[in-house]
């Protein structure tokens, strides 16, 4: 995991910072994704650990799984397969930030987001085993135990 850094980062995690999380591009995809938050969304299905109650705020710990891409380190992966693995919510200088990890916690990125809406995130992923990819992303927070979310190839969604 990339968490060597030469300049202090906007992220309380103090990994690599997600490059432009404001970009064009990221407000262009933002403006290309539509999520409903409905009982029909592949991400409504409970999976994970389920919390019975309900959380005050989205800050803390999450279970994360993203799909549409192969991870080479993972053997036998396909862009259809679920990857899933474990996730933490901190919020800092007016912003989100969600370090998720997958591959048995082997591999880490991180989204930094803003609000645009009431229940709308936007922002950027890095892949911080490889911070050569970086992506725009979408989140609809449903609730406190649901966030839905699209990148540009796939799904990337939490629960708790």
């Amino acid at each position: 995991m990339n968490t060597h850094t030469e300049q202090p980062t906007r992220n309380p995690f103090g990994v690599q910072d997600a490059p432009d999380p404001d970009g064009p591009d990221v407000d262009a995809f933002a403006d290309s994704v539509e999520l409903g938050g409905g009982a029909d969304d592949p991400n409504a299905q409970p999976w994970g650990a389920v919390v019975d109650e309900l959380p005050d705020s989205i800050a803390g710990a999450w279970f994360s799984r993203w799909n549409g891409g192969a991870d080479p380190t993972i053997p036998g992966d396909t862009a259809e397969a679920w990857k899933e693995g474990k996730a933490m919510v901190k919020v800092a200088g007016g912003r989100f930030y969600l370090m998720f990890d997958w591959g048995n916690g082997e591999r880490h990125a991180l989204l930094d987001v803003r609000y645009i809406a009431p229940d709308t995130l936007v922002g950027r992923y890095i892949n911080l085993s490889s911070p050569d990819i970086t992506r725009p992303w979408v989140g609809m927070i449903v609730d406190n135990r649901r966030i839905d979310g699209r990148w540009t190839n796939g799904r990337l969604d939490f629960r708790r």
